[in-house]
């Protein structure tokens, strides 16, 4: 995966919220753009309601969706 890719879906206007799908079968939903934050090798998403982050690499994220709207 592209960093490029997941940067599109964090810049967009209006956010939309997302989801990043790893090789293990985890997945992890972006809600806002301030629950996300990219380097060059991996994405972190943070869970502010739980105190968590993840570190996702580059190499295992299979794909990245817009989650849809109610």
């Amino acid at each position: 995966m592209s960093i490029e890719v997941i940067r599109e879906f964090v810049r967009r206007e209006p956010f939309a919220p997302f989801v990043i799908r790893l090789s293990n079968g985890d997945s992890h939903e972006v809600p806002h753009p301030e629950c996300v934050a990219l380097t060059k090798t991996k994405v972190i998403v943070t869970y502010p309601d739980e105190e968590r982050t993840v570190h996702c690499s580059l190499l295992h994220i299979n794909a990245v969706e817009s989650l849809q709207q109610a």
